[in-house]
C-alpha cells in the first residue's frame, strides 16, 4: 500500500512539473485612413519579441516589448514612399511554468500602397 501511495505521489509530481498554462490576448488598431478606394495591400508584415522572467525578475516591460516588436516589423518590411501600415494588431501569449513566465509579443500589420 505504501508503494502505491509513493508511486502515485511521484506520478502526480511529474505531471505537475511538465504541465503549464498559457494566456492569449490581443489589441487591434489602425493608423492609416482607408475610407477611399485608392490603395492596395502589398504584404502582411510581422515582428515579434519574447522575454523570460524567473521569479518575476528579468525581461522587458510591455511597452518596451511592443516597441521592439514594431522595430523588428519595420526592419523586416521597410516602408517605401506612399506606403503605410494599416490594421495593426498587438497579440500577447504568456506561458506560466512554475516560477518561470515566458511572454511573447507579436505585432502584425498590413502594408498598404497608396496610388
Amino acid at each position: 500500500m505504501k508503494r502505491i501511495i509513493t508511486l502515485t505521489t511521484v506520478f502526480a509530481i511529474v505531471v505537475i512539473m511538465f504541465s503549464s498554462c498559457a494566456v492569449h490576448t490581443g489589441i487591434g488598431m489602425s493608423n492609416a485612413s482607408l475610407s477611399q478606394n485608392n490603395f492596395k495591400m502589398v504584404k502582411y508584415a510581422t515582428g515579434d519579441v519574447k522575454t523570460t522572467k524567473i521569479f518575476g525578475l528579468g525581461g522587458l516591460g510591455k511597452q518596451a516589448m511592443v516597441a521592439e516588436a514594431k522595430q523588428e516589423l519595420l526592419a523586416n518590411y521597410p516602408l517605401q514612399d506612399g506606403q503605410a501600415l494599416a490594421n495593426m494588431t498587438v497579440d500577447w501569449k504568456t506561458g506560466f511554468y512554475f516560477f518561470v513566465v515566458v511572454t511573447k509579443c507579436t505585432v502584425t500589420a498590413d502594408v498598404i500602397q497608396f496610388e
